[in-house]
């Protein structure tokens, strides 16, 4: 089953202050002061167009409206990140692929205001629980630049297994960058990937 066919938009996973809900048009004016404020922080991770894209650069609006029709169709999990009612950042289950696979990718990003308090690493957990349990995936990617140091240590207190080595996988900040590549699946947590981060 895919998120088409669970009511994506009702999606609400929470724990403590932290909230994940899908995407809203409504986010805009606090994802743009958030994006605006973290601008230097987040430059080195953006996704950018490689040349000869002739795609122009999309609005707010047609981003969400993007992201939520992928939703619609099953490909995709557009979550807002909520920390005590206020709009910090971003979750998003790509590629969502059913059949004999079962897999998906998970991308995040954080304001820095309340990065380092270990809202990520719940809100990947929540995500890949949802993942799993709701959506019946088996497996679940993180891909990330080497020089990602906090992006790494996210994959790594929830015990993501590195499997491979992707040179020139994506282009960020303006060139292709090499990824590290992780993943895990539902048998190597069976109790779930908050419950094993949460020490349960």
């Amino acid at each position: 089953m895919t998120a088409g066919g669970w009511g994506w938009q009702e999606v609400r996973l929470q724990h403590g202050p932290l909230t994940l809900r899908p995407i809203r048009v409504s986010d805009g004016r606090a994802w743009r002061t958030a994006r605006e404020q973290n601008a230097g922080w987040l430059a080195r991770w953006e996704a950018s167009r490689p040349p000869g894209d002739l795609h122009h650069a999309v609005s707010f609006r047609q981003m969400v409206r993007d992201l939520r029709r992928n939703a619609r169709e099953g490909r995709g999990l557009p979550l807002a990140l909520l920390v005590d009612g206020t709009f910090a950042g971003q979750v998003t289950v790509n590629n969502i692929v059913g059949g004999s696979a079962r897999f998906a990718s998970v991308g995040y990003w954080i304001d820095r205001r309340v990065a380092g308090h270990g809202y990520m690493p719940i809100a990947v957990a929540l995500t890949v629980d949802y993942c799993w349990s709701v959506l019946g995936l088996h497996r679940v990617e993180v891909a990330i630049r080497p020089e990602n140091v906090a992006s790494l240590r996210v994959v790594e207190k929830l015990g993501f297994r590195e499997y491979g080595y992707a040179p020139r996988y994506l282009h960020i900040d303006g060139d292709w960058r090499d990824h590290r590549l992780f993943a895990l699946t539902t048998e190597e947590v069976p109790g779930g990937l908050l419950s094993r981060y949460l020490g349960g």
